[in-house]
């Protein structure tokens, strides 16, 4: 094959690639508006079935029910350890912390928290400890900074906070979600990229080969 050929071969099949990627691409765009669904140019119209769920878990008496929000975890006691983990912990309104119990004799009990919220702790307060294997869990709705304790083991430094405030989340460290692509109309079909991409890598490569072995033209040897 002479290089001019293969040249003309090689970019056909890379634009052939990215044009066809392109094409699946803007074929498999989903646009939703109301209650129509259009996809590669059928539009197919389907009734609005909303299905609510109420389903509220309360693993620890006297807990606020999980409303479907985002959960975080705080383990009471981990490795039979005097302490909560983590210690600390930001959230967003409406987040549901669940407490596990890793090691025995240990309860949580609320030390301060806004005015206007309804904390209570673990049943029984004070005299009621719990042990391993047990669950309790409460939904944060009203921001502001929240303290409890262990009653055995607050004097070793069992105690731990809560803050709840808008764009809380991930342990401690405020932030906010990174914003889905397609969330904001742009058609993103990550696998098509990539598929392009590989073919564009394989053809560079068999491109490169030829171009070092044959890259010479034979019209160019031969001295005066």
């Amino acid at each position: 094959m002479k290089r001019r050929e293969f040249l003309m071969a090689a970019s056909g099949v890379a634009g052939g690639a990215a044009a066809g990627a392109q094409a699946v691409g803007a074929q498999d765009t989903t646009t939703s508006d109301g209650n129509t669904t259009t996809a590669s140019g059928n539009e197919t119209t389907t009734a609005a079935n909303e299905t609510a769920t109420g389903n509220e878990s309360d693993s620890g008496a006297g807990g606020g029910g999980g409303g479907g929000g985002p959960t975080e975890e705080v383990t009471v006691g981990p490795g039979g350890s005097l302490v909560f983990e983590p210690a600390e912990l930001t959230i967003e309104p409406g987040t549901t912390v669940q407490w596990v119990w890793d090691s025995d004799n240990h309860n949580v009990v609320p030390s301060s928290q806004p005015d206007d919220a309804d904390w209570s702790g673990t049943e029984g307060g004070d005299d009621q400890t719990y042990d391993t294997g047990h669950e309790y869990e409460h939904t944060f709705e009203v921001e502001g900074d929240y303290e409890y304790y262990c009653t055995p083991h607050e004097t070793a430094g069992m105690v731990a906070s809560i803050t709840v405030q808008e764009g809380g989340g991930g342990g401690g460290g405020g932030g906010t979600a990174e914003e889905d692509p397609e969330h904001m109309g742009v058609a993103f079909q990550a696998h098509f990229v990539g598929l392009a991409t590989i073919l564009m890598v394989v053809v560079s490569l068999v491109y490169t080969f030829f171009t070092v072995k044959y890259g010479e033209s034979p019209h160019a040897k031969g001295g005066n």
